[in-house]
C-alpha cells in the first residue's frame, strides 16, 4: 500500500506513530518519518493512525485500494 503524508499539515501529535510504529516514527518533536510503501501486514494499523490523526495529514492511495479489493459485479470462486 502506497503512503502520502502532507508534511506540512501534520503537526506532530504522533498519533501515527503511537498506533502504527513500524511505519511511522517520530523525529524530534515534529518530524515525522514514514514508510510511503507500508506493507500490507499493517493495514489495519495504518487505517488506525489514517482515522485517528487530528489534521487528517494522512492518505492511503486509493488506486492502490482498489487494486487489492475484488472488482465491482465480480463473483468469488467458492
Amino acid at each position: 500500500m502506497r503512503l502520502v503524508v502532507d508534511l506540512n499539515r501534520c503537526q506532530g501529535y504522533a498519533q501515527c506513530a503511537f498506533l502504527a510504529p513500524d511505519v511511522f516514527a517520530m523525529h524530534g518533536d515534529e518530524g515525522l518519518l514514514y514508510d510511503p510503501q507500508a506493507q500490507d501486514a499493517h493495514r489495519e494499523r495504518v487505517a488506525q493512525a489514517v482515522a485517528a490523526c487530528p489534521v487528517q495529514a494522512i492518505l492511503v492511495d486509493e488506486l492502490d485500494m482498489a487494486a487489492t479489493a475484488p472488482a465491482a459485479g465480480e463473483e468469488s470462486d467458492g
